[in-house]
């Protein structure tokens, strides 16, 4: 995936802030992502909890070069000036250079974009056989199952998860509100046929 398709896949397609992924990494800091993930990995109780926030390594590459996002003018994206105006380019990990962005070519989010229903067009994308399926499953789906797993010792109702992602972060539907669109058997079967947390059990 380039990191253009990434966040045409997790922004509004899927009930996101336009932001998305790589966009709202450079707008709160690349550097304050990986402050907060090492210490949650240092201070959350279990090994499974710990290894769910280790970075990879190209976080830290962002880092050392001090490419931490929109404050330093450069993260994954990069607003240049040109004689007339400015333009953004995009990193390429795997130069860790800047190229021109290149739009994504995602035919299952084109055909998407015609469903209204935020929850219709999550499950559609979700049980898609194209690679947006495959990246909402390996992704969406594991976010799912984290936020059931520890819903119960950090709140006192999924509602309350809910309203704090929805508030907090801009999402259409929190997490619950997800498994309901999608369905709690398909997440799961989608997710290599888990029992789920127990709060999806019961």
């Amino acid at each position: 995936f380039t990191i253009e398709e990434i966040d045409a896949i997790s922004g509004p397609a899927i009930g996101r802030a336009k932001s998305a992924t790589f966009r709202t990494m450079d707008i709160a800091g690349i550097d304050i992502l990986a402050y907060v993930a090492g210490d949650l990995a240092e201070r959350l109780e279990s090994e499974e909890e710990r290894s769910q926030f280790a970075m990879p390594a190209l976080i830290g590459k962002l880092v050392e070069a001090g490419a931490v996002g929109e404050k330093a003018g450069r993260g994954f994206y990069k607003k240049e000036r040109t004689p007339v105006g400015s333009r953004i380019l995009t990193l390429d990990p795997a130069t860790m250079n800047y190229r021109d962005r290149q739009p994504p070519q995602l035919p299952a989010l084109d055909a998407a974009s015609a469903i209204e229903d935020v929850r219709e067009r999550v499950r559609t994308l979700f049980l898609g056989k194209d690679k947006v399926g495959a990246f909402l499953r390996a992704t969406l789906g594991r976010t799912l199952l984290y936020a059931a797993a520890i819903t119960p010792s950090i709140a006192h109702s999924v509602d309350d998860v809910d309203r704090a992602m929805r508030w907090g972060y801009g999402w259409e539907l929190g997490p619950f509100e997800l498994w309901d669109a999608i369905g709690a058997e398909t997440v799961l079967q989608a997710c290599e046929g888990t029992d789920g947390p127990p709060l999806v059990r019961d």
